[in-house]
């Protein structure tokens, strides 16, 4: 069975191979003539295959720039800032300029001629792919703590045991297995964001409402992990009441989910 440690690794392949491909693009958007030269002579008979091969850039970007952000996230939360600046413009910008111009103005086809042409974009996308690069290089550095990808590993085989569980009508069970892993891993996101705990137990609603007051998670996602707190609550603590299989179910996939997206 494929570990996260590979399926990081294999990700980040992607992620830099899918962001170089989408550099040409943005090239080739601003000097097709050049670019295309340039390519037949690297690649010769080849470079008909990478031509078609390249992606439309403001149809394809923002999935990129979405994947590329939680892996920077996860993996060097230190310069998450930096690779979010590249991409969103300043909510206070007085006067757009050469270096305040960013990915999402290059988008929206905003310039001005005399000083800021839309190669500036070109270099925000550069140190993106940059940042990208240096993330796989401290993924394989041994100073890399792997503990959080390790965690993963276990959550995964954890939430296995849960589906096993609820499959043969174990509810409350599987409800309950699927609420401890969500409690540890909101923890480790609180860790993962400075966060302190000031609760020694602290509960699920405690995790996420501390979550909610950093800004780390929004509205939607403090309200759907609130809802997978109840259902957690009727599995442990209901005596009267039976969790009901649809329950469980958006339980354990609603924790998948959060294992996923949140770090």
């Amino acid at each position: 069975m494929s570990t996260n440690l590979a399926r990081y690794q294999e990700d980040l392949e992607r992620l830099i191979s899918d962001g170089e491909l989408l550099l040409i693009s943005m090239q080739l958007e601003q000097d097709p003539n050049g670019i295309k030269k340039q390519i037949h002579e690297m690649f010769q008979d080849k470079a008909g295959d990478l031509l078609k091969k390249l992606p439309n850039f403001s149809s394809k970007y923002q999935s990129w720039y979405s994947e590329a952000k939680a892996l920077v996230r996860q993996i060097i939360p230190d310069r998450l800032s930096d690779f979010v600046k590249h991409y969103e413009r300043q909510q206070n910008r007085k006067l757009l300029q050469w270096d305040n111009y960013t990915i999402e103005d290059y988008l929206q086809g905003l310039r001005r001629s005399d000083s800021v042409p839309m190669r500036a974009g070109l270099s925000r996308m550069e140190q993106q792919l940059n940042i990208v690069k240096s993330a796989q290089q401290r993924f394989m550095s041994s100073l890399f703590d792997i503990r959080q990808l390790v965690a993963a590993d276990l959550f995964d085989s954890e939430i296995a045991t849960a589906r096993i569980l609820a499959k043969n009508r174990f509810l409350r069970a599987a409800g309950a297995v699927a609420g401890v892993i969500l409690e540890k891993h909101l923890a480790q996101v609180c860790k993962n964001h400075g966060l302190a705990i000031s609760k020694k137990n602290a509960s699920i609603g405690d995790l996420n409402d501390l979550l909610k007051n950093a800004d780390v998670i929004d509205m939607p996602r403090w309200r759907a992990n609130q809802h997978l707190a109840d259902i957690r609550n009727i599995s442990d603590h209901s005596k009267s009441k039976e969790p009901t299989d649809e329950q469980i179910s958006d339980l354990i996939e609603g924790v998948d989910k959060v294992l996923k997206t949140i770090f």
